[in-house]
């Protein structure tokens, strides 16, 4: 004699255990978003803020924006693909009394990360002269319109992505390393 409350019972484990495991060759997600860098001696290489834009950033310093991605398997978000060099980046730009020079680059991506439909702006490689207390997110505003969320993440540099804001994406083939 079946026990049909057993059955139903080892029927519904057995169907959950099949659908939450992941096929073979399932693809790995996730985040496309904007990346922010910094080279506060003016010169490479290109270290990852772990501070974010809110920290008042040294006269001489180069500021690096990315579209970029990172995940589980790929943790280290791609630096900017313009090297920072303040020298380079500022030479024809005169110091002003009681202001800062800063260099900046805004890298829109890789053609990989592109949203679906979208094309980005050109790259954004210059020298701003701001406040002595301007922070890095003052310093991304003198060059471009910024959109953010409500909690201050940023979400697109004149108006790129478009909507998308830290968007959970399949992981780029171009990222992927082949074993």
């Amino acid at each position: 004699m079946f026990n049909k409350k057993f059955v139903y019972i080892t029927l519904s484990v057995l169907i959950s255990s099949l659908f939450s495991i992941s096929p073979a060759g399932a693809q790995e997600k996730g985040y496309r978003y904007w990346g922010y860098f910094q080279s506060p001696t003016g010169m490479k290489p290109w270290v990852s803020s772990m501070t974010g834009p809110t920290t008042n950033v040294p006269d001489g310093s180069v500021e690096g924006w990315v579209f970029t991605f990172s995940s589980d398997s790929i943790v280290d978000a791609q630096a900017p693909r313009t090297l920072p060099n303040f020298n380079r980046l500022c030479a024809s730009t005169k110091a002003v009394n009681n202001k800062k020079r800063v260099g900046i680059v805004i890298d829109f991506g890789r053609a990989s990360l592109r949203p679906q439909g979208e094309t980005p702006p050109a790259n954004i490689a210059t020298c701003v002269v701001v406040n002595v207390n301007a922070i890095g997110f003052d310093i991304a505003q003198a060059v471009a319109k910024i959109r953010a969320s409500a909690s201050g993440f940023v979400c697109a540099f004149n108006a790129y992505p478009g909507k998308e804001c830290g968007a959970e994406v399949p992981t780029p083939s171009t990222l992927i390393i082949k074993k």
